[in-house]
């Protein structure tokens, strides 16, 4: 069982014991007072959860986040005066540096019922409701105010105590390389880092699977199952391929493998033996395949086997020799398919005569946190939770402008995975929190990753090769 999944059983064990525990003082409420009493108090507790305690946050605010940094990183003091964050020594930024600012970070009262939020120049960082703690804030393109002493912190909801800590890290420009984003699903590359590729030199985009399963939009529609399936990976396998055109990637530079969604792990502990659909009714990948223009080992049988993804990543990479490789990071990142990705392409290059300068990692979901990154569209991004001080990390940021902003959220309304609407309950839900914990929506959808990954930053992290 994944860390991930021992936190959600925990989460629900302690869930269903609470339920346990307001039932029984209800049905107390009900018999010592009045037998409508227990209604009133159900709806109000039920809205009050909505609102401010059904985030799945699987860690107490209280706790420290614990970063143990890359040496590459310069480390240099800071200190606060007022509200100005000033340096120790002069600073000599060039502006492209990724920054990070160790603080420490305390709510208020208020900050227990609405999103604790650091604000300086025209970003807005937020934080779990009842911070208390060690939390590191993203100043990624923020490097003139500070090097000039006139960046100032302003806490709302919460402040900042303590002494901050800058770390510097400063890297190649990785958008004056070619560029390859491994994509376990459509929208995956998107996701992550739709800035880097949209502005790199050359870019390739590959897809390693149809994302086909869980149709129920598509059934709603009086598909069976089966249909359903197999006609929602043809359109995301379409859009894998014609949604980087968007941002100007040739259509021969994006590849859809066309293995099947959550068969990842399954295909990598028994490397030859085919992994059907789930629910496709599907065992030969070629169908996902119709769009491709580069020809591939694994369309010769199609057979959905790990040995044939191996082939096809080999191929690619030879094809497209990449200086950077985009892919997901086991290290954050707990999905089973983003983790059998990172281990594909770790696979496929050992013993490759072509071999990627850098790797960067990106995660698009959390073990500990699924509403992180905090805060709106537009918002920078802070540092996810990390609890392992083993872990060596060093994040690499880009800055998107607002133009480029759009344009990904663009691209993302092109999916058709995020076009959909939310279950009833999930708008219910966002909508009492946005009347009661002040969360506004997205301008751009409402599926939640137009809140999560419309942002300033597009946030990766230099990973070590093997």
């Amino acid at each position: 069982m994944s860390r991930k999944q021992q936190l959600l059983k925990r989460h629900r064990r302690n869930k269903r014991i609470a339920l346990l525990i307001g039932l029984l003082l209800l049905i107390a409420a009900g018999v010592l007072v009045a037998w409508w009493l227990p209604l009133i108090l159900a709806v109000v507790l039920w809205v009050a959860h909505e609102a401010w305690f059904a985030d799945h946050l699987f860690y107490s605010p209280k706790d420290d986040y614990q970063y143990r940094f890359a040496p590459s990183g310069q480390q240099v003091g800071l200190r606060l005066e007022g509200s100005r964050l000033l340096a120790d020594r002069p600073l000599e930024l060039a502006g492209d540096e990724t920054l990070i600012v160790e603080v420490q970070l305390k709510s208020n009262l208020w900050g227990r019922l609405f999103d604790p939020v650091v604000e300086f120049l025209d970003d807005r960082q937020a934080f779990e409701r009842g911070v208390a703690g060690k939390r590191y804030l993203n100043l990624t393109g923020s490097a003139a105010a500070l090097a000039g002493g006139e960046l100032r912190l302003r806490g709302r909801f919460c402040r900042v105590i303590g002494q901050p800590v800058l770390w510097v890290f400063r890297q190649p420009d990785a958008a004056r390389q070619r560029v390859m984003v491994i994509a376990p699903h459509a929208d995956d590359a998107e996701l992550a880092a739709f800035g880097l590729y949209g502005q790199a030199d050359e870019s390739w985009i590959v897809t390693l699977t149809a994302g086909e399963i869980e149709a129920e939009h598509y059934q709603q529609m009086g598909m069976a199952k089966a249909e359903a399936a197999r006609i929602k990976g043809r359109l995301r396998a379409w859009d894998s391929i014609a949604v980087p055109r968007w941002a100007g990637v040739p259509e021969a530079h994006c590849v859809q493998l066309g293995y099947f969604c959550l068969q990842l792990p399954a295909m990598r502990d028994a490397p030859d033996q085919p992994q059907a659909s789930r629910e496709a009714q599907l065992d030969d990948t070629r169908l996902f395949r119709q769009f491709n223009a580069l020809a591939l080992p694994g369309d010769v049988d199609g057979a959905p086997t790990w040995n044939n993804l191996i082939a096809d990543l080999r191929a690619v990479l030879l094809k497209a020799r990449p200086e950077v490789i985009v892919l997901p990071t086991p290290v954050l990142d707990p999905h089973p398919d983003h983790i059998c990705a990172h281990t594909a392409v770790v696979q496929a290059l050992q013993g490759l005569e072509w071999q990627p300068t850098t790797l960067l990692g990106y995660a698009n979901h959390l073990h500990d946190n699924d509403r992180w990154p905090m805060g709106d569209s537009g918002a920078g991004i802070a540092l996810p939770p990390q609890f392992d001080a083993a872990q060596v990390l060093e994040p690499y940021c880009r800055v998107l402008s607002l133009s480029q902003q759009q344009d990904k959220a663009m691209a993302l309304g092109m999916m058709h995975d995020l076009q959909p609407r939310a279950p009833f309950k999930r708008r219910v839900r966002r909508l009492l929190q946005q009347w009661l914990a002040r969360r506004g929506p997205s301008p751009y959808g409402e599926n939640e990753f137009f809140r999560k990954a419309v942002r300033r930053h597009e946030l990766l992290w230099v990973l070590k090769q093997d």
